[in-house]
C-alpha cells in the first residue's frame, strides 16, 4: 500500500480478486474494521470460518507483510474515519425504511464515492491518460449500459472543444472500430464490474492493434483493467437495489470530467475559442429573458 492509500477502499476494489476463502476475510474485516484490528490471528480466522494461512494469504493480497501489518492499519485508519460515516456506509437499505433514512443513505454512498475516488486516484496514471488522449490521433469510447451515457458526455464534452471522439455501446460496432486503431490512437473502456465483455472484448482488440488503452473501472485488478495500459480506478460503495448505480455513475463523472479538463488546459487557447464558438452556436435557441 502507498502511503495516505485507504485500506478500506483498497479492500473493496480488490473484492472481485480475492479466494472464497480470502473474501470471507475482506468482507468480516469491512462489517467490523475496530474488532478485527483488536483481534488475534487465530480470532479473526475463526469468526471467518477459514485458516491462518487464508488470513495471511489475504493480507499479502492487499500489499501488507503480514497480519501484524493489516492490525496496524486498521487502527490507524479507523482512528482517522468520521463519525459521520459510522452509520449506513455499508450502503443497505431495509424494508421499513422511511424516504428520509433512503435519501441519507444515498447522500453518504455518493458522497463518499466522490470523496474516496478523488483521494485515491492515481494522479500521475490520470496526467498520463491527458497526454494520451490529447496527442491522440482518434479516441474511442467503449461503455453500455449507465457507463455509456457517461461515456457519451464525455464525447461531447471533448467535441465541443473541437477534439473528435467515437462512443461505441453496440459490441460489434465497438469490434469494427477497434479493429482499425492503431499507434497514436486510444482506447477508453469504462466498466463498473470491470468484468463486461462487451468493454473489454474491443479494448483487448485495440490494445493487440497498437493504441493507447485507458480502463475506468472500479475494480483494479479486473479483466478490462487487465487490458489497459492505465487505470484509472474509481471508489464507490454498491447500495441495495442499486449494484453499480448512480454512486458508480457520480465516481465515474469526475475522472472523466478531470480528464476532459486535462485535455483542454493543454491548449487552452483552441479549447477556449471552440467553446466561445459552440456557445454561440446554439445561443438563439434558449429563451430570452
Amino acid at each position: 500500500m502507498s502511503a495516505g492509500e485507504s485500506l478500506e477502499v483498497r479492500i473493496h476494489g480488490l473484492l472481485p480478486a480475492l479466494s472464497p476463502a480470502q473474501r470471507q476475510v475482506a468482507d468480516e474485516v469491512l462489517r467490523d474494521p475496530a474488532a478485527a484490528a483488536s483481534s488475534t490471528i487465530g480470532e479473526l480466522a475463526a469468526r471467518c470460518a477459514t485458516s491462518l494461512p487464508s488470513v495471511t494469504r489475504f493480507c499479502l493480497a492487499l500489499g501488507l507483510s503480514g497480519y501484524a501489518e493489516l492490525r496496524l492499519a486498521l487502527a490507524a485508519e479507523s482512528g482517522r474515519t468520521s463519525a459521520s460515516w459510522e452509520l449506513g456506509t455499508g450502503g443497505e437499505v431495509g424494508a421499513d425504511d422511511s424516504l428520509g433514512d433512503v435519501l441519507r443513505t444515498l447522500l453518504r454512498a455518493d458522497t463518499r464515492a466522490l470523496e474516496d475516488t478523488v483521494s485515491e486516484l492515481d494522479l500521475r496514471a490520470l496526467g498520463e491518460a491527458v497526454r494520451a488522449i490529447s496527442d491522440a490521433r482518434r479516441v474511442d469510447l467503449y461503455a453500455v449500459g449507465g457507463s455509456a451515457t457517461v461515456a457519451e458526455d464525455l464525447r461531447l464534452r471533448l467535441h465541443r472543444i473541437g477534439r473528435g471522439a467515437n462512443c461505441w455501446s453496440d459490441v460489434h460496432n465497438a469490434l469494427t472500430s477497434a479493429a482499425l486503431l492503431g499507434a497514436g490512437d486510444v482506447a477508453i473502456g469504462l466498466s463498473h464490474s470491470g468484468e463486461t465483455v462487451e468493454v473489454l472484448e474491443p479494448l483487448a482488440r485495440a490494445r493487440s492493434q497498437g493504441a493507447r488503452t485507458v480502463a475506468i473501472t472500479n475494480y483494479p485488478r479486473s479483466p478490462v483493467a487487465r487490458e489497459a495500459d492505465v487505470v484509472l480506478v474509481t471508489a464507490a460503495r454498491d447500495v441495495t437495489f442499486r449494484t453499480g448505480g448512480l454512486a458508480g455513475r457520480h465516481a465515474q463523472m469526475i475522472v472523466l470530467d478531470a480528464l476532459y479538463i486535462g485535455v483542454a488546459q493543454r491548449d487552452y487557447s483552441l479549447a477556449e475559442q471552440a467553446f466561445d464558438v459552440t456557445a454561440e452556436a446554439v445561443a438563439g435557441h434558449r429563451v430570452p429573458r
